[in-house]
C-alpha cells in the first residue's frame, strides 16, 4: 500500500462549476429577501466594486502597459 494518497479515500461532494454558482447566487439572493440590513450592506458593496473596476478600466485604458515596462529578472525576489 502506498503511505501517500493522492486522493481521499470515500465519496467527496465539492460545488464546483456552475453548480457552485448557482449555491452563491441562491444564498446571496435568500440573504437579500430575508436580511433588509444584507441589502444596504450588498448595494454598497456592489457601487464600491463598480467604482474599483471603473477606476482600473480607465487607468489601463489611458496608461496601457509597454513591453519594455515588463521586466524579467533572473532574480525576481533580489536574493
Amino acid at each position: 500500500m502506498d503511505p501517500v494518497e493522492s486522493e481521499p479515500a470515500g465519496p467527496r461532494f465539492t460545488f464546483r462549476g456552475t453548480l457552485g454558482l448557482i449555491a452563491a447566487v441562491g444564498v446571496v439572493a435568500v440573504l437579500l429577501v430575508w436580511l433588509p440590513a444584507y441589502r444596504v450592506f450588498f448595494g454598497i458593496s456592489v457601487l464600491i466594486g463598480l467604482a474599483v473596476a471603473g477606476g482600473l478600466y480607465l487607468w489601463h485604458r489611458y496608461k496601457p502597459i509597454k513591453a519594455e515596462d515588463v521586466q524579467h529578472p533572473k532574480k525576481p525576489l533580489g536574493l
